[in-house]
């Protein structure tokens, strides 16, 4: 086994292509081709106790949820702890993968983890089980990537199956297991050949009209320029018309940056502080609640769920109805925003609302590498007290 085999193993977990624009995840540091000869550390943050751990387990990686690599460093001495991490773990030869904010977002990852907690009864949350409606507040953006631009162009009726053909043989007309997909709608077209045109059909100076079909097909970005370039060699006309049309990425409701959770039963503040408690084996959790939500049996509904720091998506978690949010830690004048804006907060600590993840992640890399020995840190725990 070897690092692009924990690399392909967390693409299938949490597909890069998910995470948020800002963040620094994947590969952070290793050669793909190395063998893994130890054990494969997960923590949420590398810190240098939990590097020592991983040099004394004699480790080949680590999947740390936060990226240790976040802002550019300028060198690689003992001046930072970030330094020190990075130059320890080059120099032990232990490779470095970070999935953060495309783990939070992917079907079952940490942010579905945490609505599992949120939507059940204190102590009965399932995996794959989530009490309600969930979508994400931000979805993902996929679906086929031959379906990334439409051609449409106009040809004489008896000229389309030939069109058609040519223009799949470049790349056009994919979707799913179908090729040679079109749509075709017939019209009439108009032309007037000025001095120097050399017309397929009619003459220099007269208006011509010519039963024509309208033909659309899909491309990808990558097969639109040969698409092109065909339509312009097969098309009988001297001057081709045709149009390029941008489609809008498709969006996924399931995942994305948070959640948008509307509960089967609502619950009480108490109710759901209770569960998160239990899920997250914490014995405090602290809430505001927003002006109209203070009488003791005011019931939510529809919360906002985001791991670690959401400040940034409450805005997002308003516009969409959510009467609650529940995340890791906001800032001060976050939590005053929102009240006034009518969505009360729940926050249960950064990490806690992510540590409790990793058992899940250890059984799916147990399942995509059977091979592979992996050990959750002891040492990686919530750097803050509550007294």
């Amino acid at each position: 086994m070897i690092v692009q085999d924990l690399v392909d193993a967390m693409e299938t977990i949490a597909p890069l292509k998910l995470r948020e624009e800002w963040d620094k995840v994947g590969l952070q540091l290793g050669d793909p081709k190395r063998t893994l000869t130890g054990p494969i550390l997960l923590t949420i943050d590398l810190t240098e106790r939990v590097l020592q751990e991983a040099i004394d387990a004699k480790a080949s990686a680590i999947v740390a949820y936060h990226p240790p690599i976040f802002s550019p460093l300028e060198s690689l001495t003992d001046r930072t702890h970030s330094e020190r991490i990075i130059r320890g773990c080059a120099e032990a030869g232990i490779a470095i993968y970070t999935p953060h904010t495309a783990l939070d977002a992917a079907h079952d990852g940490v942010t579905d983890w945490l609505c599992e907690g949120v939507s059940a009864p204190a102590g009965e949350a399932q995996q794959g089980m989530i009490h309600g409606d969930c979508r994400a507040l931000i979805p993902a953006t996929g679906g086929d990537r031959d379906r990334e631009v439409k051609v449409i162009t106009f040809v004489p009726n008896n000229e389309v199956d030939h069109l058609r053909g040519a223009l799949g043989t470049a790349g056009a007309g994919g979707m799913g297991n179908y090729k040679l997909c079109s749509f075709s709608t017939v019209g009439e077209g108009t032309f007037l050949p000025d001095e120097g045109a050399n017309p397929t059909i009619g003459k220099v100076g007269s208006l011509e009209r010519v039963k024509e079909t309208r033909i659309e097909m899909v491309c990808s970005r990558r097969a639109l320029a040969l698409v092109i370039e065909t339509l312009k060699e097969f098309h009988p006309y001297e001057t081709p018309a045709y149009d390029i049309v941008e489609l809008v990425p498709e969006p996924i409701r399931r995942i994305g940056s948070g959640r948008r959770l509307v509960l089967d039963r609502p619950a009480d503040i108490k109710s759901i502080a209770d569960r998160l408690k239990h899920h997250l084996d914490r014995s405090r959790i602290r809430y505001a609640l927003a002006p109209g939500h203070e009488q003791p049996n005011h019931v939510f509904e529809t919360i906002a769920v985001v791991p670690g720091s959401g400040g940034s998506l409450w805005h997002d978690a308003r516009d969409q109805g959510c009467e609650l949010f529940v995340t890791g830690e906001m800032t001060h004048h976050h939590i005053l925003a929102a009240r006034q804006s009518g969505i009360s907060i729940l926050l249960a600590g950064h990490t806690n609302t992510e540590r409790g993840y990793l058992p899940r992640l250890k059984a799916k890399l147990a399942a995509q590498l059977p091979d592979a020995s992996l050990v959750m840190s002891t040492s990686d725990h919530d750097h803050i007290t509550v007294g």
